[in-house]
């Protein structure tokens, strides 16, 4: 029993966002979910019904089906199935069925709203799911950013929809619905709308009402009904079929049908999105068919910064993806060469290992194995499987490391003890080259295989390192490399020359001198968070930076981090690849204006913590 809670836990802490959740919570968690197998084709549950558990695939995949049949969502392992239902109080709109073989995770209903409701980080996740009936894209199920809110109805409709004569016979309708496999006919007089019919009108005002089927469409159809014009934003149209509670939505230029958009046309639209990507991820098998997915990841970020998502939710999103990637190679890798010998663990670090990837990524990982590593004997397996991996990611855009920090270098490919040793001989001797890989390692996380490599080394770490001074002194000299470019007048320090002569680096020399200091003072208070934003939350809550000392650097790097990605997002909109290299003179003096507060914060900070000040 207590190896299944171990397996459990682990399971979860492997999977966004049960991995958000404290260690105690985690337990409790673990204590009240059980587990069931199912057979491929077999119902999960079904449309209209209130669910009592929320399903979490443990291993095969869930197909998500529309009230017509239609397959609108794909969920692999790690994925809930009913969550929208559970947080709105409602009954199901969709039916689930076991797309193969698979084991699924019960979590009573609950216990998942306490969750919701009292984890603000996992909330988060789920906040699309809430309300209904705000103006807001969440409120339709969509999650905000992700969904191609801005599209006109030109790119988003059904073309050619099938119509008939206001005198066909509601029989001949409904044969044409069977035959197109589609749940509604249009009604025209003259190629012009006069009314639409829907499986949903045949049920309730023909066989409900025990009518005849030789009766005309025109006694039953919706006559008139809503429509929008093809240039209308996909926006509007989920407001009025929202508010209306429609279903269909013809699309109408001067009277004459162009297509119909449909709830279905919203879902499939929503393709270019990571919930899709990786799914999409989980069924390829061949990593040129990987690159396809991950070629779509720069639209991605256009759309999630265009809609206003937060530049934290924006890196979660693409590290997601490049999370589910690795775990995704890792398995052809094990397909490839066979089951690992011994026990292994996948790490990320940079800017992965802290889920804060935009869209210019290099690839930064390292192995841990078990002690009972032997070299002569399990070598040539972690080698072959290392560059399958890192050989895999860089055909996908995350190009090698340059600093060979990778699995691929025997070097970072070690078993546990060489790791402990490791961090205690950079924290004993913190020359430069200790201060930057102790640094780089202090961004660890796991991304797939036995996590207990990693727990006890990443607490114990912190331990001795936060107990010593020199040490301390070190990493504080170290975050103080990277300075924020501006000049003794407070303009902006330019790059002088080369490729990218009158630009800031929005990444050396803005987001990175955060990332140090906010690992500095995570070190001082002995915090396990990796990502920015939490460990400078961590650090307030903790006082090892003032509230606001925490409040300005949050501030800061938000601002920062938002230049960035819009710097990025405008680059892909033009059919440019990204990068981080931003000429001022492109702001607006408020945008500019802005950005120097920003820079003179991170400049105080590093200023005070040079000194030996806190914060204030």
């Amino acid at each position: 029993m207590d190896q299944q809670r171990d397996l459990l836990r682990r399971f979860f802490a492997q999977h966004h966002p049960f991995d958000l959740l404290p260690g105690a919570v985690a337990d409790h968690l673990v204590e009240h979910t059980s587990e069931f197998t199912i057979e491929g084709g077999r119902s999960i549950h079904e449309e209209g019904i209130e669910l009592d558990y929320l399903f979490v695939v443990r291993h095969g995949a869930v197909d998500v089906l529309s009230p017509e049949g239609v397959v609108v969502e794909h969920r692999s392992v790690g994925e809930g199935v009913g969550a929208r239902a559970i947080i709105r109080g409602e009954v199901t709109t969709s039916r689930a069925v076991a797309h193969r073989p698979s084991t699924l995770l019960r979590i009573p209903r609950t216990l998942f709203r306490d969750l919701v409701y009292e984890h603000s980080d996992f909330a988060a996740f789920y906040e699309r799911l809430k309300a209904v009936g705000t103006r807001q894209p969440a409120a339709l199920g969509l999650e905000p950013g992700e969904a191609v809110i801005t599209s006109p109805l030109h790119e988003v409709m059904t073309t050619n929809p099938v119509a008939v004569t206001p005198d066909t016979s509601v029989r001949d309708a409904a044969l044409r619905m069977r035959d197109h496999n589609i749940s509604c006919v249009l009604v025209e007089v003259d190629r012009q709308l006069v009314g639409i019919v829907t499986t949903k009108d045949l049920a309730r005002r023909v066989l409900a009402e025990g009518l005849g089927a030789d009766l005309p469409v025109s006694s039953i159809m919706t006559a008139e009904p809503a429509a929008l014009g093809p240039q209308t934003l996909l926006f509007d149209a989920m407001l009025l079929m929202s508010e209306h509670n429609i279903g269909h939505l013809p699309v109408v230029e001067r009277g004459r049908v162009l297509g119909i958009v449909s709830r279905t046309n919203m879902i499939r639209r929503q393709s270019i999105s990571s919930v899709f990507m990786i799914g999409d991820i989980a069924k390829r098998e061949h990593p040129e068919e990987l690159a396809e997915v991950i070629a779509q990841l720069p639209q991605l970020l256009a759309q999630l910064v265009g809609a206003g998502v937060t530049p934290r939710r924006v890196g979660q999103i693409i590290t997601s993806v490049a999370d589910a990637l690795t775990r995704r190679l890792l398995q052809l890798a094990e397909a490839r060469h066979g089951p690992p010998p011994l026990p292994y663990l996948w790490l990320a670090c940079g800017s992965q290992g802290r889920q804060e990837q935009t869209g210019v990524s290099d690839q930064d990982n390292c192995l841990i194995l078990h002690d009972d590593y032997d070299e002569a004997a399990h070598g040539p397996y972690f080698e072959q499987l290392a560059h399958f991996v890192s050989d895999g990611l860089d055909a996908c855009g995350y190009y090698y490391c340059p600093g060979e920090m990778m699995a691929t270098n025997e070097k970072w490919r070690k078993p546990l003890r060489v790791w402990r040793n490791y961090f205690q001989g950079w924290i004993r001797k913190p020359d430069p080259m200790a201060q930057m890989l102790s640094s780089v390692m202090f961004d660890l996380r796991g991304i797939a295989g036995d996590l207990s490599l990693h727990d006890g080394l990443h607490r114990e770490t912190l331990d001795v390192a936060s107990k010593n001074s020199i040490f301390r002194a070190h990493m504080i000299a170290n975050s103080l490399g990277h300075q924020p470019p501006l000049g003794l007048l407070r303009g902006f320090a330019l790059i002088r020359s080369g490729e990218h002569k009158n630009t800031v680096d929005l990444k050396l020399n803005g987001v990175v001198p955060i990332v140090d200091l906010a690992r500095v003072y995570a070190l001082d208070a002995g915090i396990e968070e990796v990502n920015t934003r939490d460990r400078i939350v961590a650090a307030r809550e903790m006082q090892t930076l003032s509230e606001s000392g925490a409040h300005d650097l949050i501030d800061a790097y938000d601002t920062i981090a938002r230049v960035r990605l819009e710097h990025q997002a405008r680059q892909i909109r033009r059919g440019e690849k990204p990068d981080n290299f931003l000429a001022p003179s492109k702001l607006s003096a408020l945008e500019r204006g802005h950005l120097k507060d920003a820079f003179g914060v991170v400049k105080a900070l590093q200023s005070a913590l040079g000194h030996g000040r806190s914060a204030s």
